[in-house]
């Protein structure tokens, strides 16, 4: 089993807790989206679903049986389907469009790209939406916590810094089967106080299986009420890439 097949496993040990510390997206990113038969892969516990419905009929594929009845209370009107959408077998009706919020980097890359154009029909649109934790918020927090991570994370690079929003790639996988994407780029900050950032981190995958997990949360903790009163801001980058499947014949060699 490779590192993203195990990782993305990890997500629905404590569904609760990603649903309750996930952050949402700018609303406005969903006015650049078009229905009505929207295809979601990977919605978590439907931060991105709920929103989606107001544009069309969505049906949800989620890997975590967890996390998908939670998608499913948040988003009534999704028909949430637990699979893996590397192996899913598509419906006969296409899609007008496909949507992947914080989790196409999961999908395996060697076939994501050709499923999802298989998924659309013709001038559908993949979207695909990334979030980046980027330079801003308390700054001198995300310089400080550094340490903790040098000291019981041994995979953690030294002295790392977090990049400026401008210095994040525009990622979109180079595919015949998709025209030109466009970019579309949200930042925004979001404040937690101490236990609601320990949250968060206990939903991310690496550092979930991280064995000296509880050690690095109780020293973020003791940083974070010692050195910032118990309160920091996160910024966040939200990117929308949107691409249209190419018409049939029209790829490129």
């Amino acid at each position: 089993m490779t590192d993203r097949e195990r990782l993305r496993t990890t997500f629905g040990s404590d569904a609760a807790r990603y649903h309750r510390a996930r952050p949402s997206y700018p609303a406005e990113l969903f006015g650049r989206l078009r229905g009505p038969r929207i295809l979601e892969i990977g919605p978590g516990t439907g931060q991105a679903t709920l929103p989606l419905t107001a544009l069309g009929h969505v049906t949800a594929v989620e890997l975590s049986p967890d996390l998908a009845t939670l998608a499913r209370a948040h988003a009534p009107a999704a028909d949430v389907v637990v699979a893996d959408f590397d192996s899913w077998p598509l419906p006969g009706e296409p899609f007008d469009l496909v949507v992947s919020a914080t989790a196409f980097h999961w999908l395996d890359p060697a076939t994501r790209m050709a499923r999802c154009a298989a998924a659309l029909r013709p001038g559908g649109a993949l979207a695909v939406i990334s979030t980046h934790h980027v330079a801003g918020g308390t700054e001198q927090f995300f310089v400080d916590v550094q340490e903790c991570y040098e000291r019981w994370d041994p995979s953690a690079p030294p002295g790392l810094r977090l990049p400026r929003a401008a210095d994040v790639p525009r990622e979109f996988d180079d595919s015949p089967k998709f025209e030109e994407p466009e970019f579309h780029r949200y930042e925004w900050d979001r404040a937690y106080d101490t236990e609601a950032y320990v949250d968060l981190l206990l939903t991310y995958s690496n550092h979930i299986v991280l064995p000296t997990r509880d050690e690095l949360v109780a020293d973020i903790r003791s940083l974070i009420d010692t050195r910032f009163g118990g309160r920091v801001v996160k910024r966040y980058l939200t990117q929308l890439a949107v691409a249209r499947v190419r018409a049939a014949g029209t790829g490129r060699p």
